[in-house]
């Protein structure tokens, strides 16, 4: 039997036919309500649209477009108790990277597995951002400190708004597709952490500045700032935490009590910027006095071996994004609660992003696709979206063809009615 997928439940429900062989052409179907609606010619036009449809609407592995099968972005406005999906629209909402103006937190700019999308409610409302511009994937989005002027990384190259119009700009060899895009809360500052590479920027990405060859390491895995110290930069390379107190000028290691190259990702408590957090194999680690000393925190996140991607701190709580979804603990690491039965369950969650404003106001992302394996498809210039298994693609082509039919069967109609009159 055939099912259709609700709007309302977001479940699948049986649609009922029938079928006969006595009266009609072999084969022939028909939806019961419709026998004394329609002629002969009639049935034989719905069963040249029902099986197609049939086809395409037979249960597969996703029965409908819900937050566990694609991923997409959600929010939370308590400190991850409880998410809201905030892009149910978009058709494809893997969700790689999200700036949030630091003027209007409203204000969003998403990348995505199939271009850019921003939103200046919230999240309510979304519209694509340059088309024929911003073709594919992007994976890495920054706002200026005006909130304006934005920088977003593409699969090849970085594009710029200045408030009107995507443009195209420089690009340093190999820094693209970028793995993130971090303003420097000085105008025009913003720093690129490339495929490969360091790079920092003061005129709003026009020209760039290598600054990474310190570290040790092919590439730096995340970057963070202090709002209020904008010369003061934190970055994991190698598994191992560096600091710099001259805007990534110079480099000096600060994993002291810290697994040696295991750390993951670090965050700033936005309560006490000289607070930091880092994550390893799974343990949270806290350091009082910006990264000199560390100490481990709570328990080991009760799933391992376990990789994090993001982590945030909002007050007592702590969340961190990894490759088996978003973990929280609210007394600081004491205890950890599994993921939000809101949320994907069997993605990767590959962002944490906290509101400027409100610290208990989070955003985490999930794609279908992890962003490390579409960055690596760019670079090795594959397309995003090579996964198509076969019932895909079936349901693709049986669409096509009802559609196909569907327009031949009215414009007979109409060659007729205007024949007729």
């Amino acid at each position: 039997m055939p099912f259709r997928a609700t709007p309302e439940s977001g479940r699948a429900r049986r649609v009922s036919f029938h079928c006969s062989v006595s009266a009609l052409p072999v084969g022939t179907c028909y939806p019961r309500d419709s026998r004394a609606a329609v002629g002969a010619s009639g049935r034989r036009y719905l069963c040249a649209f029902m099986l197609p449809l049939i086809i395409a609407l037979w249960p597969g592995d996703v029965l409908a477009h819900d937050p566990s099968a694609w991923g997409g972005l959600f929010r939370t406005r308590d400190a991850g108790v409880t998410w809201l999906h905030v892009n149910p629209g978009s058709f494809v909402s893997g969700a790689l990277a999200l700036a949030v103006s630091p003027m209007n937190p409203n204000h969003l700019l998403l990348a995505t597995d199939s271009g850019v999308s921003r939103s200046r409610n919230g999240g309510r409302d979304w519209e694509i951002e340059g088309p024929g511009v911003l073709i594919g994937p992007a994976f890495a989005a920054a706002f200026d400190v005006d909130g304006e002027r934005a920088l977003v990384s593409g699969a090849a190259a970085l594009f710029r708004n200045d408030g009107d119009r995507w443009r195209p700009i420089q690009t340093p060899t190999r820094a693209a597709p970028a793995r993130a895009l971090v303003s420097g809360f000085v105008r025009g500052r913003v720093y690129l952490v490339g495929r490969t590479g360091l790079f920092r920027s003061d005129d709003w990405g026009r020209t760039w500045l290598g600054v990474g060859d310190e570290l040790q390491a092919e590439h730096v895995s995340m970057l963070i700032l202090p709002p209020d110290r904008p010369d003061e930069v934190y970055a994991v390379a190698g598994g191992r935490l560096w600091a710099s107190t001259d805007g990534a000028r110079s480099w000096r290691r600060l994993d002291g009590g810290l697994p040696a190259g295991g750390v993951e990702v670090i965050a700033l408590d936005p309560s006490d910027s000289r607070r930091l957090l880092a994550v390893a194999a799974g343990q949270a680690f806290r350091s009082d006095d910006q990264g000199r000393r560390w100490r481990p925190v709570g328990v080991p996140i009760p799933e391992r071996p376990v990789v994090a991607r993001a982590v945030v701190v909002s007050g007592r709580v702590i969340l961190i994004a990894t490759d088996r979804g978003v973990y929280r603990s609210p007394d600081e690491g004491d205890r950890w609660e599994l993921p939000s039965e809101s949320l994907p369950a069997h993605l990767v969650a590959g962002l944490l992003v906290r509101d400027p404003v409100s610290p208990a106001t989070l955003y985490a992302g999930f794609a279908l696709v992890p962003s490390e394996e579409l960055r690596q498809r760019s670079a090795e210039g594959g397309r995003g979206f090579a996964r198509l298994d076969g019932a895909s693609l079936a349901g693709g082509v049986a669409f096509v063809a009802l559609f196909g039919l569907a327009a031949g069967a009215v414009l007979r109609h109409l060659a007729r009615t205007n024949y007729r009159g």
